[in-house]
């Protein structure tokens, strides 16, 4: 019997018909610990890509790693058997665009980069460990919570996009607001993030069940990624609200 509940996630890479209709040829089936593996992979390229943009303050490639990682994004989407080529790819890209995003954020408020990854990795930590010990359980009430504010979330974002045309965007996502609205929106967004972590663990050990390609791996690692880079920039827009608070 399935223990898992749904395939729900707010995880635009993983959804209900992520791992259907998948044709597995012999013994060579996706595992948990390859997936680990990938993603320790993945992680590396990202964090070493990171690091030379943000080292070299190369805020030009913010733009390049941002558009070539979409197109990296709908392809590996698209077509899940390219991800053992695009999902590093899409790490490496989106390494270069985090790493000069962080150069901004570290030119203005000192220290908070580091900050950011120490909280970002601690939080994987230790989401990753209530997972596998069910203090935490990924019940059907649960997934549909996580989803509903995920979808909520997501249209915040979009409407402040919208806005930014004319040349504002909703105050609460501005870095600078330090209200106590603005914060909270941030610490909200924050732990959504963090419990789309659960959602995409479970994912993962649904698709190790269920016996899908070995190539899926990496498609899980993908999805892990997106989550992992989406906490990490709400982190640091929260650490930047409340440095601009007390100054």
């Amino acid at each position: 019997m399935n223990k898992h509940l749904s395939l729900r996630s707010g995880n635009p890479a993983l959804h209900k018909n992520t791992f259907k209709g998948l044709e597995t040829t012999g013994d060579d089936t996706m595992t948990i610990d390859g997936t680990v593996n990938k993603t320790s992979i993945a992680l590396i390229l990202l964090l070493l890509s990171s690091y030379y943009t943000y080292s070299t303050s190369n805020t030009g490639f913010i733009f390049i790693g941002l558009i070539t990682g979409i197109v990296l994004a709908i392809a590996t989407i698209i077509k899940k058997t390219w991800s053992p080529i695009t999902v590093p790819l899409y790490a490496i890209c989106e390494g270069l665009a985090l790493g000069g995003i962080s150069a901004i954020y570290e030119s203005m408020y000192t220290g908070i980069v580091q900050q950011a990854i120490f909280l970002t990795l601690g939080i994987f930590t230790a989401l990753l460990f209530a997972y596998k010990t069910k203090i935490i359980k990924a019940t059907e009430n649960f997934k549909l919570g996580v989803f509903a504010a995920t979808g909520g979330i997501a249209i915040v974002y979009f409407i402040s996009f919208i806005m930014s045309f004319w040349g504002g965007g909703l105050s609460i996502m501005n870095i600078q607001n330090a209200s106590m609205m603005s914060i909270g929106f941030s610490v909200f967004v924050v732990i959504i993030a963090a419990l789309n972590l659960v959602l995409d663990f479970d994912f993962i050990e649904e698709a190790s069940e269920m016996g899908v390609p070995k190539y899926m791996e990496w498609y899980a690692t993908f999805g892990l990624l997106i989550t992992l880079i989406w906490l990490y920039l709400e982190i640091l827009r929260l650490l930047a609200k409340l440095q601009s608070r007390r100054n």
